[in-house]
């Protein structure tokens, strides 16, 4: 796909304005999240990927198109299993609800910045080694194998600072009680940052770990930089409202890992398949788009419906178990 410097730019341009508009709305003033304000904004980012997605199409035509809706259901997907990391970030460092939003609002542009300069490199990478596809895939389908394991031992998933996070913390003061919304503070004299400071870098640092797996998955769907962004865009900027939406659900959703590994390790294959076409080893099947977002929708259908049918049948023996214990 053919994109201009001022495509580029008006992109920006409009995602910037968006986000603006997001935060003056709905995360200017600290407040509980309600249902209904998180399933607004949840809809209206989706309705404005879709519309992104129409104007691609019109654009550029069906294949575009259709690799920015396959990337943007794989990261939105495998976004949603970040929720789980946020949810334990959020405890340890016990943020208030009422100031919950705008942590995810910082702590996810945060993200989108260190991701845009990984997609950057990606590209970079990509255009200059084609047998990257190689290390992509391999490292694609060990992550599935590894998030297969993980599920099937039943590991309870635990926060663990990075390096720069437990760099901030030793290197400057920090108070030991929230301040609004405010990042720094001066006591006695010193500059002192916040807690609040401290859990949007968490946020947005963590995320980081996430995309080294998600960022090679997209690669996998599309090598172009413009669709790849424009993808995480679109599926980070909805993850705030997401995350009060379905926080209590995340619970219900038991067979999540399972289903994204499947979807890692197809794409894994299916950039090993891609990187033996590259080398010459033209008898290798390539997978088209059209299937792999087939693929990857019914994965998700299927998971997401098993989950709740085991989650239902849990509750439903949970007070026999409990007879049997008395």
């Amino acid at each position: 796909m053919d994109v201009s410097m001022a495509m580029w730019a008006t992109t920006i341009g409009v995602l910037v304005a968006l986000i603006a508009a997001d935060f003056f709305i709905g995360g200017r003033k600290p407040h509980d999240v309600s249902l209904k304000e998180a399933g607004t904004w949840t809809a209206v980012w989706v309705l404005l990927a879709v519309a992104f997605g129409g104007f691609l199409w019109w654009h550029s035509g069906s294949a575009p198109a259709g690799q920015f809706f396959a990337g943007y259901i794989t990261e939105k997907s495998l976004s949603v299993d970040n929720l789980f990391v946020f949810i334990l970030i959020m405890a340890k460092f016990a943020v208030p609800s009422i100031y919950q939003q705008r942590v995810l609002m910082v702590g996810v542009l945060i993200a989108l910045v260190l991701r845009a300069a990984f997609i950057a490199a990606g590209a970079a990478i990509i255009a200059g080694f084609s047998w990257v596809f190689f290390i992509f895939g391999a490292f694609l389908i060990w992550t599935a194998w590894k998030l297969i394991k993980e599920a099937g031992a039943g590991a309870e998933e635990e926060f663990e600072e990075n390096r720069l996070l437990r760099a901030v913390e030793n290197r400057f003061p920090a108070t030991d009680r929230y301040h609004g919304t405010k990042l720094l503070v001066v006591q006695n004299g010193k500059r002192l940052i916040t807690p609040m400071l401290i859990v949007m870098l968490a946020i947005g640092t963590t995320d980081v770990l996430f995309a080294m797996d998600s960022i090679p998955a997209i690669f996998g769907l599309t090598q172009d930089a413009y669709i790849v962004f424009t993808a995480n865009a679109f599926a980070l900027m909805g993850l705030r409202q997401l995350y009060f939406l379905i926080g209590g659900l995340l619970k219900k959703l038991v067979h999540l890992s399972y289903g994204l590994s499947v979807i890692l390790g197809f794409i894994g294959v299916k950039l090993l398949l891609h990187a033996l076409h590259e080398a010459g080893a033209h008898w290798a099947p390539e997978i088209g788009i059209p299937f792999s977002l087939g693929f990857i929708v019914v994965v998700l259908a299927v998971t997401t419906v098993t989950s709740l049918v085991a989650s239902r049948k849990e509750e439903q023996s949970l007070p026999e178990r409990e007879l049997q214990k008395q």
